[in-house]
């Protein structure tokens, strides 16, 4: 790897922006790509590599390329310390997930709820502006508690998260949405909050919630349509 195409992996890495590193087989030619302008075919296999998260070999126009996608981590910050929470945040590790837990409740958000997981006590827009969620990152909501869930989703909302989920019946969305337009926000913006949050499988439990609430945000990232939503009596079982 040249000096150049290390440094500009390394800002890419630091500034936490995809890149894929792609090298040419034939003479080991390398360069990044969205940075470096490539044919729309190679374009296409870098891309498909990000989003897959998987490196592998390509032959384009007879040429032979091995794409190695570079992704900022996978990170869920979960807001409110309850039991869906507890059932939601080890399924998320196992899937990849970096989980921070954001609840200003010291009583909810203890070591011995959650066990090696990263616990931030500040209040929740101040937690979430610190974090800074990126392209790469998930943010659910669960307290039902207005003063801890607007503020997160207030600054979600003006981030790339991926994923942006909101526990609560489909009135408490209603008075949600209300109080978000009343904040400023638009319709297509307030429109990426998944609520109420997860897919319907008639969820009862929280583990069960909790599988809902993943499906839905793997679905959201691997760009899969869903047809149905949760319903307000699995939303509000919480």
């Amino acid at each position: 790897m040249t000096p150049e195409v290390l440094a500009a992996l390394q800002a890419a890495q630091a500034a936490k922006r995809p890149v894929a590193l792609l090298t040419r087989l034939t003479d080991g030619h390398q360069c990044l790509w969205p940075e470096t302008a490539v044919p729309g075919a190679l374009a296409e296999a870098a891309q498909r590599a990000l989003r897959d998260d998987a490196a592998g070999n390509v032959t384009l126009d007879g040429e032979a390329w091995f794409i190695h996608p570079h992704n900022p981590p996978l990170r869920m910050i979960v807001v409110g310390a309850v039991h869906i929470a507890q059932a939601l945040v080890p399924m998320a590790q196992t899937l990849g997930f970096a989980v921070t837990v954001v609840d200003p409740r010291r009583a909810w958000a203890t070591a011995d709820r959650f066990p090696g997981i990263t616990l931030i006590h500040e209040w929740t827009d101040d937690a979430m502006v610190a974090l800074a969620p990126d392209a790469r990152t998930a943010v659910l909501t669960l307290t039902h508690d207005p003063k801890l869930d607007d503020p997160a989703l207030d600054v979600a909302l003006k981030s790339e998260a991926f994923y942006i989920g909101a526990l609560g019946s489909r009135r408490t969305h209603a008075k949600r949405v209300a109080r978000l337009t009343e904040a400023g926000h638009g319709e297509a913006a307030i429109a990426r909050i998944h609520a109420p949050v997860g897919v319907n499988i008639e969820a009862v439990t929280a583990p069960e919630i909790a599988l809902s609430i993943l499906a839905e945000v793997v679905a959201a990232r691997r760009g899969a349509a869903l047809a149905t939503r949760a319903t307000p009596a699995q939303a509000a079982a919480a």
